[in-house]
C-alpha cells in the first residue's frame, strides 16, 4: 500500500465535509420549496465537486457549464412541483 499524502488526506477530507454540508443545505431549501436558494445551493454543489469534469475534460471553463445546468435544473425541479398549499403531496395515490 502507497504512503498516505497527509495534505491530499486533508483536502479530500474538507472537500468532502464542504460538499456534504452544500447538500445539506440544498435539501433544506428543497424540503422548504425555496427555487433560488435550491438552484443556487445546487450550482455550488456542482461546483465542489467539479474536479471530475476539470479531469475527464482538462478544461475548467466546463464547470460553468456544469454549475448553470445544475442552477436550472434545480429551479425548474422546485418550479414544476410547486402545490397549492392543502393539496396532496406529488405522488400521492388519487383518492
Amino acid at each position: 500500500m502507497a504512503a498516505i499524502d497527509p495534505l491530499t488526506a486533508g483536502a479530500v477530507l474538507l472537500a468532502t465535509a464542504a460538499t456534504d454540508a452544500v447538500y445539506v443545505m440544498f435539501t433544506a431549501a428543497v424540503v422548504a420549496r425555496k427555487r433560488v436558494p435550491a438552484a443556487t445551493w445546487s450550482s455550488v454543489w456542482y461546483l465542489l465537486s467539479s474536479y471530475a469534469v476539470i479531469s475527464y475534460t482538462e478544461n475548467w471553463i466546463y464547470v460553468a457549464f456544469a454549475a448553470l445546468g445544475s442552477w436550472l435544473g434545480a429551479y425548474a425541479s422546485i418550479t414544476f412541483l410547486h402545490r397549492p398549499p392543502g393539496g396532496p403531496p406529488i405522488g400521492a395515490a388519487p383518492d
